[in-house]
């Protein structure tokens, strides 16, 4: 008798553990791999995720078996102790034991096996709580009822969550939880981010665009289109204000004759231009280049003044890294120093900056360093001086007639207490440069 028992006993434990396993290996599916297995017609992967839909359900079925199951388990092992130690001792050895025996054997061991396996232990185990579900159905829904009763006074329904995620959870997703390699995990990020960025903070500025000026010599015309660099460049009279259109390399062949140049053909090759606002955000413009047929666009502000151009492949190198073998782009514009400062171009993206060296550089100002250090110092200086902006101590390197082409910036680890950057700015960082 004392055999069968604990035998009864042993097997009842078992039977503890797999509804303790279940019930963790199914909480911890993946829900976008469960999803996809089910597309690709995996049978458990069907069952679990039919169980997980009614999760309430689910749930009440690993319950009532685990609890009924864990009954009587410690019934048999009292009746076990009593027979062993008597009926003083007995129930307390048996209460101790099996509660030790339950918490390593039946909840710790399989759950933590469950929670590092979920798909090893849930899809079979959809087998067995598909046919315990349609059986204790009626059970089930007893004890919602009854627990409803009780839970309603003191729970607020609400309206369910939905299961989509946000751009902001699925970046995080992306960065940190699917394993896909580094490059596609960036390209990736760099889709998301598109979102956030505007063509504003990508385009090549007005000052650096290379174009061509109808209202030059015959001679400088032709120079230029021989030695561009683009593929598609901008014609104007004058100021790129005043643009014709857009000349693409290809049909310059027509007009390239030193001896016979026409300014009137040259215009006939031109492309409308296609201008879009300086706020379009890149998902956005990426589409309309897609649905325009366009590669090339004049970025205006919002009086219609140029700001600068962009192209197709600017915002596709927000995606996958630079790719472009054009000379230009391949000069430097920050320079190391061996007192740990740069030298910047002052005409550098601040979030280029960020990115290349880690820095955090507000950006929700001007778009250049050029632009930061002139909204510090509210005018242009005569001669260089530095100043402080947070974390930095920026110094002009060299002084232009409206504008600083060149930066030396070095971080310092914290700003002093007390003391905010405007005072710093006006007070104590302003330096003539010996």
């Amino acid at each position: 008798m004392l055999t069968l028992l604990l035998a009864a006993t042993v097997v009842l434990i078992f039977i503890s553990a797999y509804f303790s396993s279940s019930e963790t290996a199914m909480m911890k599916l993946n829900h976008y791999r469960l999803k996809h297995m089910v597309s690709e017609g995996n049978r458990g992967a069907r069952k679990a995720d039919k169980l997980l839909q009614r999760q309430d359900r689910l749930l009440g079925v690993i319950l009532i078996g685990n609890n009924l199951v864990n009954n009587f388990a410690a019934i048999i092992s009292a009746i076990i102790c009593i027979q062993l130690f008597g009926d003083t001792v007995g129930p307390v050895v048996g209460a101790i034991g099996i509660t030790l025996i339950m918490l390593v054997f039946a909840e710790m061991a399989p759950k933590t096996i469950a929670a590092e396996r979920p798909e090893l232990i849930a899809f079979p185990s959809s087998y067995v709580l598909t046919p315990l579900e349609k059986l204790l159905s009626p059970v089930v829904t007893l004890l919602k009822f009854c627990a409803s009763i009780l839970i309603n006074p003191f729970v607020k329904h609400t309206k369910a969550k939905s299961s989509s995620l946000s751009l902001d959870e699925l970046r995080t997703v992306v960065g940190s939880e699917i394993d896909i390699g580094n490059r596609p995990q960036e390209m990736l990020l760099g889709i998301l981010n598109l979102g956030e960025a505007k063509v504003a903070d990508i385009m090549i500025r007005r000052s650096e665009v290379e174009g061509i000026d109808l209202a030059l010599p015959n001679r400088e015309i032709i120079d230029d289109l021989l030695h561009a660099t683009h593929t598609k460049l901008p014609v104007y009279e004058g100021e790129i204000e005043n643009v014709v259109g857009v000349l693409h390399l290809k049909r310059s062949g027509v007009v390239l004759h030193p001896d016979d140049f026409d300014i009137e053909k040259l215009r006939d090759q031109l492309e409308e231009p296609y201008f879009v606002p300086d706020g379009t955000r890149l998902s956005t413009q990426l589409i309309n280049f897609q649905s325009k047929k366009e590669r090339f666009a004049f970025v205006v502000d919002e009086y219609g003044a140029i700001e600068g151009i962009v192209t197709l492949e600017d915002i596709l190198e927000e995606i996958v890294g630079d790719f472009t073998t054009d000379s230009a782009a391949e000069l430097a514009e920050i320079y190391p120093q061996d007192d740990d400062s740069y030298v910047i171009n002052g005409y550098v993206l601040l979030r280029d900056v960020n990115t290349r060296l880690g820095w955090d550089l507000p950006t929700d100002g001007p778009r250049t360093l050029n632009g930061l250090m002139l909204e510090h110092l509210e005018d242009i200086p005569d001669a260089n001086v530095g100043l402080k902006i947070g974390n930095y101590v920026c110094e002009t390197v060299k002084v232009g007639e409206n504008s600083l082409p060149s930066i030396r910036v070095l971080r310092i680890e914290s700003p002093p207490d007390n003391v905010s950057e405007q005072e710093h700015s006006a007070e104590n960082a302003r330096m003539d440069a010996s």
